[in-house]
């Protein structure tokens, strides 16, 4: 029997990349589909969505409109992840020719939904945390493992809570098999993803003998034969306690790179954003990991324009980035999301003004990139090499998450070798291997 071709276009998170795998291990375990990397070859195509912001909930109705367009007959659309969780049976209203919508808490279901004509199930309530899926990972050399689902938080611009629901740890014993199969298939980097990875062990489905946390889980998953490198995200600026930051400078195994979503640097603008931390708290925490760790890299989200946000506010957030110096940000203008309390927000900001904000923020932080690779010119680091690139490059990350090109060919994948950076530029720093 001829295997049914599935196509599959992620949009969003690490959190959505993993869901895909999950829907591919389950479609081709149970309902006899392959994937394909061709649209028109298709005889399912799923668009799994994200809604953080406007723009990608936009793109998949655009994208239905294509992909309906260039299918074969008989082929069907199905769409999951976020945005069909918030939006629901409005996607059979706005795109008749949908076969079916399935929540982000209802990826275990999509073997009936591609059975069931106009299916639909998202209820953010559902428990998949006890649900083992099948085996499969884009990539052979690391593994993304999902620790928890949903969210707790309450951030007033946030959509996150109501289209993943109530945050439910999955069991550390889970995810410890999860990562041994892993690296019995040749995965040497494990990547744990949460909402707030560092809330990890505030609630599981079932009363457990011992309390948890994510240190635990941390110190756990590193002494796994086979585990060479940990990351993880997102950690949350308010769980950044003295024990989490001990374990994460002292455990030689978890990679020295931190994703803190700063959001903003303002302590008014950081309490309308129900983020639980001031501008003094973050500081404080990211400048110890500067001190016990001086190769660390860090990270942030920052969001610019928020309702009420003034110069001074702005000038809080410019602060922050100047004294912590971030190695990479995610920036984007104040976006109101349906369901959210900043959605119904007064005070707007001014689109002209919060562009202009967008812009100064990334115009400095260009230049603190630009500081950064300079300085990384000369410097050998061992690199752990995962993806082929074009002309005869392979592409790896350092310890720190510094991605790096060297010239080379697939031998070098799964590997770790010392590179010398020979041409650092902003986003690759490019090198040649010396051991």
């Amino acid at each position: 029997m001829s295997k049914k071709q599935l196509y599959i276009e992620t949009l969003g998170c690490a959190m959505n990349t993993r869901d895909s795998e999950h829907i591919i291990a389950e479609l081709s375990s149970k309902e006899n589909y392959e994937l394909c990397d061709d649209p028109k070859m298709a005889d399912l195509i799923m668009i799994n969505t994200c809604s953080v912001r406007q723009k990608p909930v936009d793109k998949l109705f655009s994208e239905i409109g294509v992909f309906n367009k260039l299918k074969k007959k008989g082929a069907k659309i199905g769409v999951c992840g976020c945005t069909a969780s918030h939006l629901g049976d409005e996607i059979f209203k706005r795109a008749p020719n949908v076969n079916f919508v399935l929540g982000a808490r209802n990826v275990s279901k999509v073997s009936k939904a591609v059975k069931t004509e106009k299916f639909i199930d998202v209820d953010i309530n559902y428990d998949e945390s006890t649900y083992v899926f099948g085996e499969y990972r884009n990539s052979l050399y690391k593994a993304y493992i999902n620790i928890s689902i949903g969210c707790d938080k309450s951030c007033t611009y946030c959509i996150v809570p109501h289209t993943r629901g109530e945050e439910i740890s999955i069991p550390p014993e889970l995810i410890v098999a999860e990562a041994k199969k892993a690296v019995k298939s040749g995965a040497k980097e494990i990547f744990l993803l949460g909402q707030n990875v560092n809330n990890y062990g505030r609630r599981f489905s079932q009363k457990r003998a011992s309390k948890i946390d994510f240190s635990d889980l941390l110190d756990m998953v590193s002494e796994i034969d086979g585990v060479d490198r940990i990351r993880f995200t997102s950690p949350h600026p308010l769980h950044m306690d003295d024990k989490f930051l001990n374990t994460f400078a002292k455990n030689r195994k978890i990679c020295k790179s931190m994703h803190m979503p700063l959001q903003s640097g303002s302590t008014k603008i950081l309490e309308a954003m129900k983020r639980g931390y001031s501008k003094e708290w973050f500081l404080d925490r990211a400048l110890k990991l500067r001190d016990m760790i001086p190769e660390v890299s860090i990270s942030t989200d920052i969001i610019v324009g928020f309702p009420g946000e003034s110069d001074k506010d702005f000038d809080d957030t410019m602060d922050v980035l100047n004294r912590v110096k971030f190695e990479q940000i995610f920036s984007f203008k104040f976006s109101p999301r349906p369901l959210t309390a900043a959605s119904k927000f007064e005070n707007v900001v001014d689109d002209r003004v919060a562009s202009q904000r967008l812009k100064i923020l990334q115009s400095r932080q260009d230049e603190i990139l630009d500081e950064i690779a300079k300085s990384r010119q000369n410097k050998i680091y061992d690199v752990y090499f995962e993806e082929l690139r074009a002309g005869n490059f392979v592409a790896g990350r350092t310890d720190n998450n510094a991605l790096v090109q060297v010239e080379g060919s697939e031998e070098l994948l799964g590997r770790t070798c010392k590179v010398k950076i020979t041409n650092p530029k902003r986003l690759t720093l490019y090198g040649q291997i010396v051991q």
